[in-house]
């Protein structure tokens, strides 16, 4: 049985790196298999094809809920219900609709909706709202979150901005939010949001700085509900039962042992309710589930068992819920404690059992972290280590019964009180040993040398004893410093990174790198330290020599002083010194300015006659072995008519757009002298300028260029002197980016 359940996990695991689904035809044909294989005891290659075909189904529904294209971009009127939580941000209100109807149009179920500047929004409400429609997308970097196969895995089939709106009837059965609201509401010590988190699983109060703080120092678990939450309410249930009937106050006519277990599950399975359910909540509910009843029929449950259970128990209920971080993160977790305390010869002492988990949690999660490109906190075992006794035998016991108590007003919003200051206290804490230690966002890693890692890392949670044990740590390291592949002398490295409506590259010489632009930030929303920053760490560059910002736009320099904070930078040059910062030290850009790195030639130009930021643009012209590529920022038709009149103004094998294409730019005079072979846009999807005209679309395929589009394409890779096709992130084929252009 054991087989087969384990058969059944790979095929529904194996849905997470299949480039395309299969046919109707081909799917039907898998389950005759599957049906036909049966009787012939060959169950296990049974259930992989039945694990398979169940979670392509799955996942084909949940493809086909997506938006019609022919709606993409649309303003439409649109009638629906508000479901889970609405998130409260610093620019408006954010909320998923559901049972969502327009006239003549076909909607998907769940809408992910933003409203800029709306007003308070409750779950349960009906709305009637002008939204304009978009079919779900994201930005897609090489090393970058993947925004849509986090929405697929939420089975969002479209996001919209709302115009304008009415509510037209009032919250229902909302009683998740009504819960926060009293919550939100209570003197906590300025800790709301972080109850709101532990009790409803509700992270969307937690400041920027909050996030930052528990990702640094890798305890961002335990304010997010996860089975260790789960867990100890039922064991603090089942132990209280077990304790009442040992010493006699527990009533004899009434068994206490299915009591105990049946309370124990309802505990876990009301507390995973008020906390909405995810994934490591469903993980842990089954597991609880399977040890209370193996735990009442007196039989040893093993260690594996409940394990291999749960997974396939999640992913038979939600086949796609493999392509979330937090799935891999919750499951690895839990399978390197059972791999630590399992085998051993004897009981750990209480020292060993409060220390060591949180080393093993540390090593056996490193290369789960690794390969899922997130940052691995080099704190987290010194955090978690007084963090996780505190938040479990304190904060959270207060915090819940606070939460139930809150009808008697008093006791219940002290302990709520008292539970907000013990939160507060350990903030505290982490925020100065986040300080000391940042998160370590590691460079990219071969795949063979992660392979090395995890066989590594296996041996090295293994008990002591077993032979070849310390060879694991030699092969851990190769994944902590592994050898980078250099740039080739006379070539650069240049990559374009998808930041939306707005502009980044990367260019990577044998010893050098140059950053031109930082990207884009609205408001809270900084891109240069959500994507650019991670991407030059994932490149394996821990500083840089320059950092080139066109103009002080937003869209283009908005990211820079989150670069500066995040690693040195030698030199600042910009093109409109009077709107950037005071504190990142611009020079001014200076044209004629030459220099030459590692072999490759850079030169810089500005247009003296500006008088306007854009047309400031300071333009960048970078050869390598004969090979040349221009970045021009966002100069307009003057700038461009000017330039002309420069040296620099010679065939071009790669053209930066200018202006991201709008219809301003990409003068044909201007075009016509370059003559690109090829020419990077980047810009952002459906964006509200239009870019990039259908004009300017027209004057570059009038002239044979390839266009490579970061809305359509996502993030771009060439080596400049080796007069090579370029990568495109996208070309790395998923079943879930099949629907977009």
């Amino acid at each position: 049985m054991k087989t087969g359940m384990f058969a059944l996990a790979l095929g529904l695991l194996a849905l997470r790196w299949l480039p395309a689904l299969p046919s109707t035809g081909w799917l039907v044909m898998l389950l005759v298999v599957a049906l036909m294989l049966l009787p012939f005891r060959t169950y296990p290659l049974a259930f992989l094809l039945f694990g398979l075909s169940w979670a392509c189904l799955s996942a084909q529904s949940a493809l086909d809920d997506r938006l019609d294209p022919a709606l993409d971009g649309q303003t439409r009127w649109v009638e629906g219900r508000v479901t889970g939580l609405p998130q409260r941000t610093g620019e408006g209100v954010r909320f998923e609709l559901t049972d969502s109807r327009s006239r003549k149009a076909r909607l998907p179920k769940r809408i992910r909706v933003s409203w800029r500047g709306g007003p308070e929004v409750r779950s349960g409400e009906r709305w009637r709202l002008a939204v304009s429609l978009k079919r779900p997308s994201g930005l897609l970097n090489f090393h970058g979150f993947d925004q849509e196969a986090w929405l697929l895995a939420q089975r969002i089939g479209a996001t919209a901005s709302v115009k304008d709106g009415e509510r037209l009837a009032p919250a229902r059965n909302a009683w998740r939010d009504s819960v926060r609201q009293r919550l939100m509401a209570v003197d906590a010590q300025g800790r709301e949001a972080g109850l709101a988190a532990l009790v409803l699983g509700d992270g969307s109060g937690l400041a920027a700085e909050d996030w930052q703080v528990l990702q640094a120092t890798g305890t961002v678990h335990l304010l997010v509900i996860s089975g260790q939450h789960i867990g100890l309410l039922a064991g603090l249930v089942y132990g209280l039962i077990a304790g009442l009937a040992r010493y006699g106050c527990w009533p004899r006519t009434w068994p206490w042992l299915p009591w105990a277990c049946g309370l124990a599950f309802g505990a876990a399975l009301g507390y995973g309710l008020l906390a909405g359910f995810g994934v490591p909540v469903q993980r842990a509910c089954v597991m609880v589930g399977l040890v209370l009843v193996w735990r009442l029929r007196f039989r040893h449950l093993g260690v594996w068992w409940p394990l291999l259970l749960a997974l396939n128990g999640v992913l038979i209920l939600e086949p796609l819920a493999s392509l979330q971080p937090g799935f891999w993160l919750s499951f690895a977790a839990v399978a390197v404690l059972i791999l630590a305390f399992a085998g051993r010869l004897g009981p750990w002492s209480v020292w060993q059992a409060w220390t060591r988990p949180q080393w093993l949690i540390a090593i056996g999660l490193f290369p789960v972290l690794l390969v899922l490109g997130l940052p691995i906190s080099l704190s987290a075992p010194l955090a978690n280590l007084v963090a996780v006794p505190w938040i479990s035998l304190v904060v959270l016991p207060l915090a819940l019964l606070g939460t139930a108590l809150l009808p008697l007003p008093w006791l219940g919003e002290s302990l709520l009180w008292l539970a907000g200051g013990a939160l507060a206290g350990l903030f505290e804490g982490l925020a100065w040993l986040a300080g000391l230690q940042p998160a370590w966002v590691p460079a990219e890693v071969p795949l063979g040398y992660w392979w090395l890692s995890l066989l590594g890392t296996v041996l090295l949670l293994l008990p002591n004893g077993v032979p070849l044990r310390l060879l694991g740590l030699p092969m851990l390291l190769l994944a902590v410093f592994p050898p980078q592949e250099r740039v080739p002398h006379g070539q650069v490295e240049v990559v374009q990174l998808d930041v939306g409506q707005g502009q980044s590259l990367i260019l990577r010489t044998r010893h050098h790198t140059l950053l031109y632009d930082a990207g884009p930030r609205t408001g809270t929303f900084d891109l240069g330290a959500r994507v650019v920053l991670p991407s030059l760490r994932k490149f394996g560059v821990d500083r840089l020599d320059m950092m080139l910002l066109s103009h002080a736009d937003a869209d283009h320099a908005g990211g820079a002083a989150a670069i500066a904070r995040g690693m040195p930078i030698q030199r600042v040059v910009g093109g409109e010194v009077e709107g950037l910062p005071a504190f990142l030290g611009t020079q001014p850009c200076v044209s004629g300015e030459q220099w030459q790195w590692d072999g490759v030639s850079f030169e810089l130009w500005q247009w003296p006659g500006a008088d306007n930021g854009n047309a400031k643009s300071c333009v960048l012209q970078v050869q390598a072995n004969g090979e040349r590529l221009l970045l021009t920022g966002d100069i307009d038709r003057a700038a461009e008519q000017a330039f002309l009149a420069s040296p620099l103004a010679v065939p071009t094998d790669w053209l930066q757009a200018p202006h991201h294409g709008s219809r301003s730019s990409s003068s044909k005079a201007f075009l016509q002298r370059l003559a690109p072979g090829s020419v990077l846009i980047s810009r952002g999807r459906g964006n509200a300028f239009g870019h990039p005209h259908p004009q300017v679309l027209q004057r570059y395929q009038a002239l044979g260029s390839q266009v490579y589009d970061s809305a359509e394409q996502g993030a771009v890779r060439l080596q400049l002197g080796a007069f090579a096709a370029p990568v495109v992130a996208r070309s790395q084929r998923r079943f879930w980016r099949e629907g977009l252009p």
